[in-house]
């Protein structure tokens, strides 16, 4: 074994994930699950073709073909594919095709490296040791001072001894890349002839109902899908929707390029932050800073603090500037007569937007700390104090934020007041003069806080709140958003040229005036660290550029086009799927703003007007879903080299083929493609389209999502716009977040080969589906394993061993005789009695509630009411047969078989398909069409009975629980639940008299259109010495009504089912469950509650019984009273 690969074979930390026994169970459902994947493969099952019924169309975000599909992939390929394989069940045409993502720069990075690591390490990487991580530091990307290199070369060492995996050879071969495969990756084209065929592997292991004949891989790999993008992006320029011009973005100067989201290793979302660089002459040095300045700066140049500021208007209000003390700032070259006192980071930054003379220099004169500078008189423009302001320290500047300058407007600025006033208090401490931090604070903007106050409305939030110092963060940061918001929305200048004004109007003004004067530029920087693929430090650049000009009218964008798509995730026909998936749409398109399409390097399609320029990864990747409708017409592989059943070439995909086939003219277009063809082509689009659901996870609703309904609105027709798109959380795996580095991490394959692909599944499944983080817990997995084992096993049994009986007293014998390894295959026929009824009445409500959770896709609830509660209400029907010596019912375990096996179809369709065809001997496969049952619809009554048999049953059973308690604790016992014992069970015949007035409120506040009942509106009108018991009656009035019980048979008080009927079924079963119950003895209470009957096993009224226990009294009708008494 070679050092590299030791290396990886023995990372720092033991992998987290649990390690499974025995794993025969698993072995068997791998088996069953192969033999199924290769009938839906040989049949064609999920190729679907167009017809009369309507269509699903589902997609997902295509991977990224750059390593191993993941179980954070798996989560989200669920989503689509339950909700698939429940709609082909539903009686819909199907469609889920699957490409393959390729564009951009995270291959070309990694390919890059690796030809980096194999000229320093050999082909095999045989020249690997340990310790060149340490000593190797990672390139700069441009010529800087030796004291940033080497800062640069220290933060390498230090990430060296703490991430393992710094070589991309060493990431492969975690991921099981052969270690003499690794070199071909150094080839860009290698990695898309590699990972696809992986990727569908582990897809096709998973038993996903993909049509792969639809697939490719995206760039000009693929010159179908080449010419489809070409002709999107034309489409776009021609509409006005791309544009081009300068504008800031984030740069990678390393890679030469914009590092848009999909090329960044980090800081995926973080978007340009824009300032206005106010310029702060210098009129008078401090000592300190003399010395180290001396004769750097010509004595004709003027030297400029230059802090950034969101705020421009209020510029009228400076009364000193900050500095963090602590913080090394540079004095840089801006021109012969100018110099800027700023962060490095600011410099950098500037340095690629024309601020300085030359792209990407920024010429360093001097060095010093915040504390060098403190004391240092400078002009502020605006300020009305024209004699000066001074420097001062503030130990909570950032020097990645802005430039490092602070200019400070106490007036308005929370942040700012707070720490003037401790300058002020504390000058001798923080070595300033006191009357530099006590220049006069004046009012600059009218707010309706601080109207009538003095206008200084941070002073008053300071003071309201009880903020006592700069350190009070959390306080600041609330102070700040109210001061901002209030001075913004509400405010009116009270100063300047724009006095009167609204500060929404004069913002935008002052800003324009003070670029005019000379006394302010803009400036811009990412808004967050970014880090692109290949390992920069990113900037914000002013480039000319093509965009795809998203975003409101008062941010430069296409106001209308966006206006137009927020008004379709407005309505009604379209599905976020949850309030907050709808809400972050709503919110992402208020802040989107221009997106640029076009790179300089990667992979991808040429910009058909520029080829120098690639089509950006996020800008070919928003209507790809109308390529998968024609793809199998064009090629039948994925790079498209065999044509598809059209026979057609690449260069016949004309502009005008392509708008004819996607309904944007009506007329045919000249072409040697015939005409048949073109209509069909044309057909299949107008079948599939529109896409019916879009699933990814919730980080790409801030760039992708929104970008595929963007060009949906610019390209397509309203009625093939999106119906649906439904963001998923990231997954956790065992509650913690998945990381290779802890081993807290489980590919799609491992997954897959550990568990089974139906144990996987339904671990997804059960792992969460709201907008919110999921969990897959490997616990539920490997508990799954057994329970679908479990219960295949019991389905073959009880089918192939069933024996049919006739009699209380055949079943007894044969139960009895140690000839059968379990009573559940002692069945009979004919007739079906109470508990038959009760069965099969829950079996349906199951199945409807199921159906509803299905198409909800909430797949969580779909396995819990499907699989979980339909297992439940089996074991609850088992039990009352086989205490009343009945055996269940061949019909209804062949019904609950059939049942459980298509509703668990989606979810599980390997267990699915052997319970269906297998056991059941079905010909036809559970994954076909139009399987999903149709029920009767639950009848409340049955339903009602079966709720107050299990309240009943639990209360009995708890109350035994509760004396057994006691003995533990050695307390008095009312009786010893370990000697033989005789149940008494209390029955009311009528309601208590007090009630009476609680139904007539209940009746007048019941909503009857919306079958629903609000109690809080009631509560009111209790009387307060009833509320005890008062609440719990309406209460239980108020589940009976939403759960569809007659009202008439609420208000009027009659029980949906007969009480005594229902506990003498009963009296079998908790002869069976209730330890050492020997007798049963059901008493129909008086109306005073003092005597009653007791009932006879047919029902009748048997002798009577007087001076009964007190508890007798307490029952209701649907509340039975118990007592128990040892015998």
């Amino acid at each position: 074994m070679s050092t590299a690969e030791v290396a990886i074979a023995a990372p720092d930390t033991a992998p987290k994930t649990i390690e499974l026994g025995n794993t025969q169970k698993r072995d068997d459902a791998v088996k069953i699950q192969d033999k199924y994947q290769k009938q839906w493969k040989q049949s064609h099952a999920f190729e679907p073709t167009p017809s009369k019924k309507p269509h699903f169309f589902g997609s997902m975000a295509f991977p990224y073909m750059n390593g191993s599909l993941h179980l954070g992939h798996a989560f989200t390929v669920s989503k689509i594919e339950f909700a698939a394989r429940f709609e082909r069940m539903a009686g819909k045409e199907v469609l889920f095709p699957l490409g393959f993502h390729c564009t951009g720069m995270p291959i070309k990075a990694c390919a890059d490296k690796l030809i980096r690591e194999i000229e320093l390490f050999g082909k095999d990487f045989e020249g690997y040791k340990e310790e060149d991580e340490e000593q190797q530091t990672p390139a700069p990307t441009q010529e800087t001072k030796a004291d940033v290199t080497k800062f640069g070369a220290k933060k390498g060492k230090a990430n060296a001894k703490t991430v393992k995996m710094k070589y991309q050879f060493q990431i492969m071969l975690a991921q099981g890349t052969p270690k003499e495969e690794i070199y071909k990756f150094a080839d860009t084209a290698y990695w898309l002839e590699y990972y696809p065929p992986k990727c569908k592997e582990d897809l096709d292991s998973f038993g996903a109902s993909i049509d792969w004949t639809r697939s490719m891989v995206t760039t000009d790999a693929n010159l179908y899908f080449d010419s489809f993008v070409r002709w999107q992006m034309n489409k776009l320029k021609e509409l006005g929707k791309i544009k081009f011009g300068k504008r800031y973005t984030v740069y990678s100067p390393k890679d030469g390029q914009a590092c848009l989201d999909h090329d960044r290793s980090s800081g995926e979302g973080v978007t340009v932050q824009q300032y206005t660089a106010l310029k702060l002459k210098v009129k008078e040095w401090p000592e300190s800073a003399q010395k180290i300045i001396g004769d750097k700066i010509p004595s004709s140049a003027n030297v400029y603090f230059v802090p950034a500021t969101l705020r421009p208007e209020t510029m009228y209000g400076q009364t000193c500037c900050y500095v963090g003390p602590k913080i090394e700032y540079g004095i840089f070259k801006a021109s012969d007569t100018e110099y800027y006192f700023i962060s490095y980071r600011a410099a950098r930054n500037m340095s690629f937007q024309g601020i300085f003379p030359k792209w990407g220099e920024f010429p360093q004169v001097a060095t010093l700390t915040g504390a060098d500078v403190v004391g240092t008189l400078v002009n502020a423009p605006l300020s009305v104090h024209s004699q000066g302001v001074r420097i001062l320290p503030m130990e909570t500047v950032k020097a990645t934020k802005g430039t490092g300058v602070v200019t400070s407007v106490p007036s308005d600025s929370p942040d700012d007041y707070a720490t003037v006033m401790d300058l002020a208090k504390k000058a001798e401490y923080y070595n300033i003069k006191k009357e530099w931090a006590e220049l006069e604070i004046i009012p600059i903007i009218e707010t309706p806080r601080g109207k009538g106050k003095g206008n200084l409305i941070a002073k008053i939030l300071v003071e309201e709140m009880k903020i006592n110092s700069p350190k009070d963060a959390k306080q600041l940061a609330e102070a700040k958003d109210l001061a901002y918001k209030e001075g913004f929305y509400e405010g009116t200048m009270l100063v300047g040229d724009y006095k009167g004004k609204s500060v929404q109007e004069a913002k935008g003004l002052v800003k324009q005036s003070l670029i005019d004067s000379g006394d302010a530029f803009d400036y811009a920087e990412p808004d967050g660290l970014v880090i692109s693929r290949s390992g920069d430090d990113c900037v914000a650049a002013f480039l000319d550029q093509w965009f795809l000009n998203y975003g409101k009218a008062e941010s430069g964008g296409d106001g209308e086009w966006q206006q137009q798509v927020l008004g379709w995730v407005d309505d009604q026909e379209f599905n976020p799927f949850s309030s907050e998936t709808k809400h972050q749409f709503q919110q992402t398109l208020d802040w989107l703003s221009q997106w640029a399409c076009a790179r300089s390097f990667g992979l991808g399609t040429k910009l058909p007007w520029d080829e120098s320029f690639l089509v950006e990864s996020l800008s070919d990747s928003t209507i790809y879903m109308a390529y998968y409708t024609i793809s199998s017409y064009l090629h039948s592989d994925i790079f498209g080299k065999t044509p598809g059943k059209a026979n057609i070439k690449p260069e016949q995909m004309t502009e005008d083929v392509w708008d004819y086939i996607f309904d944007r003219r009506e007329d045919l277009p000249q072409s040697d493609i015939s005409s048949g063809t073109l209509q069909a082509m044309r057909g299949e689009f107008t079948y599939w389209y529109p896409v019916s659901m879009r699933v990814s996870g919730k980080d790409l609703i801030q760039n992708h999502l929104t970008f595929f309904l963007y060009i949906h609105v610019a390209l397509f027709k309203k009625q093939y716009w999106p119906r649906g798109i439904r963001a998923n959380g990231h997954l956790l795996l065992n509650g913690e977040k998945m990381s290779k580095s802890t081993g807290n991490f489980l590919t799609l394959r491992d997954a897959v080969e550990k568990f089974s692909a139906d144990a996987t599944r339904v671990a997804l499944a059960d792992a969460g589906d709201a907008i919110e983080d999921a969990n897959f817990e490997e616990a539920n997995a490997n508990a799954a394993i057994l329970r679908l084992d479990t219960m295949r096993k019991w389905c073959e049994e009880v089918v192939k061993d069933a024996t049919i009986v006739k009699s209380t007293a055949d079943f007894a014998k044969l139960r009895d005789s140690g000839e059968i390894k379990s009573t559940d295959v002692l069945q009979r026929e004919g007739e079906k009695g109470f508990w038959e009824e009760l069965f099969e009445n829950e079996m349906n409500g199951l199945v409807q509630e199921t159906k509803r959770h299905y198409e909800g896709t909430l797949f969580k609830e779909a396995l819990k009411t499907g699989f979980y509660d339909f297992q439940t209400a089996l074991s609850f029907y088992r039990t009352a047969t086989t205490a009343a010596c009945l055996g269940m019912h061949k019909e209804l375990v062949l019904r609950y078989i059939q049942l459980q096996a298509l509703m668990l179809q989606p979810i599980a369709p390997h267990f699915a398909e052997e319970v269906w065809t297998g056991i059941l001997g079905s010909n036809d496969s559970i994954s076909g069409p139009d399987l999903w049952p149709e029920v009767k619809p639950a009848n409340a009554a049955l339903t009602a009975t079966r709720e107050y048999i299990r309240a009943t049953s639990s209360n009995i059973t708890s109350a035994e629980g509760g004396q057994l308690k006691k003995i533990a604790k050695g307390k008095t016992l009312q009786f010893d639940p370990n000697k033989d014992k005789k149940l008494t069970i209390f029955v009311a015949q009528r309601y208590p008299a007090w009630q009476e007035k609680y139904i007539d409120l209940v009746r007048e506040a019941f909503d009857k259109v919306k079958i629903s009942l609000d109690v809080k509106a009631l509560t009111p009108k209790i009387a307060k010495p009833d509320m005890k018991k008062a609440m719990p009656f309406i209460q239980g009035m108020k589940q009976s009504l939403e759960k569809g019980v007659d009202p008439q048979k609420v208000f009027e008080r009659q029980l949906p089912f007969n009480e005594v009927d229902v506990l003498l079924q009963m009296v079998p079963g908790l002869k069976a469950t209730v330890k050492k119950c020997k007798e049963v003895e059901i008493v129909k209470v008086n109306d005073d509650g003092k005597g009653g009957i007791v009932m006879e096993e047919n029902g009748k009224d048997g002798e009577g019984k007087s001076d009964l226990p007190p508890n007798a009294e307490a029952a209701v009708p649907g509340s039975p009273t118990f007592l128990f008494v040892n015998i």
